[in-house]
């Protein structure tokens, strides 16, 4: 494969999984290509093309040719200059990487993250919050996080990357959007008692069950494990970063009994805890292990090596029942 093939697959495994249908990813691409085309000139100029086919603005080739082969990639879920110096001397022992593959992205694709949360809009409206307002829920939270990463030094691993001449691309709402459907089949799927049947069920994954030896594991920040589970949607897996706190109100309001999501701050455990939300944290690193995991599947199916870095817990599926059946972890 070439980086390119791996982008491209990438982008079409992603809106296979994308929680908005198809039909809401082309929607969105339609609204994009229509701002694009009433822009002045002067702002087309300015205007990232890549957006009016690719739906993932966190999601790029952050440097390297894309024609490059690859046979052999590293990926991991936080890449920085270190791992970058990492890799270089992985080389030089003779490991012969093409690719580094980072889970949250760095350049351009860090301080557009912004761009995705609309996908988290529509999430809420399938959960049975109205559409008008979701998107207000959004309406501030979405410059907030704009004014949140503006600061950041966005290029500091690309430009490492560059320095060392070494390919580098990120997947986020990708592997997140992939996460959030293999959690959604499990647990959108089915009635649980209590919030501890849900806990008992996220423990038979096997990327949780690594992470609870490593004290990394889930765990229950609003709510009790006796306490009755009600409707459980899966949400904070994807859509860039942490939603607005006042959520938590209109999910309870559309009979939200349960929210199981990768991370939350206190603000939003208050929240949940305020509304009567139970809330189950899985993780972060390893929840986002669940979506990389996948993808790498794909990626071996296709005679491409895979080293796992930079706290991913790989797993390896072997086609058992949503993935867990035959799984094992495995490292290269």
């Amino acid at each position: 494969m070439t980086i390119k093939d791996i982008y491209d697959l990438a982008i079409k495994m992603g809106v296979d999984a994308d929680p908005r249908g198809q039909d809401g990813v082309k929607k969105h691409l339609e609204r994009i290509k229509n701002r694009f085309e009433d822009l002045p000139t002067s702002k087309k100029e300015e205007f990232d093309m890549e957006t009016l086919e690719n739906p993932y603005s966190d999601t790029r080739i952050l440097f390297g040719d894309p024609t490059t082969n690859v046979e052999k990639v590293i990926t991991g879920i936080d890449f920085d200059t270190g791992e970058v110096v990492l890799t270089d001397r992985l080389n030089e022992k003779g490991e012969n990487i093409h690719l580094m593959i980072a889970h949250h992205p760095a350049g351009g694709a860090l301080s557009s993250l912004h761009e995705v949360m609309d996908l988290q809009v529509d999430m809420l409206a399938t959960y049975g919050v109205p559409i008008n307002v979701a998107e207000g829920l959004f309406r501030e939270r979405i410059p907030q996080v704009k004014r949140r990463f503006g600061p950041v030094n966005h290029y500091r691993s690309v430009d490492a990357a560059r320095l060392l001449n070494i390919p580098l691309m990120c997947i986020h709402t990708v592997w997140d959007n992939m996460g959030w459907r293999y959690m959604r089949d499990i647990f959108e799927t089915r009635e649980f008692d209590t919030v501890g049947d849900v806990m008992h069920e996220i423990k038979k994954i096997p990327e949780y069950a690594q992470a609870i030896k490593f004290k990394a594991g889930p765990d229950i920040f609003s709510g009790s494990e006796k306490g009755r589970a009600g409707k459980v949607v899966v949400g904070g897996f994807t859509g860039g970063t942490e939603a607005a706190k006042e959520i938590y109100e209109r999910m309870s309001h559309a009979g939200v009994g349960t929210v199981i999501t990768m991370h939350a701050g206190d603000e939003h455990r208050d929240e949940a805890k305020k509304h009567h939300i139970n809330l189950v944290v899985a993780g972060h690193m390893v929840s986002d292990s669940i979506g990389a995991n996948l993808f790498l599947d794909e990626l071996e199916a296709r005679a491409v090596s895979v080293i796992p870095a930079s706290g991913l817990i790989r797993v390896k599926r072997n086609g058992g029942e949503n993935g867990r059946v035959g799984s094992k972890r495995k490292r290269n």
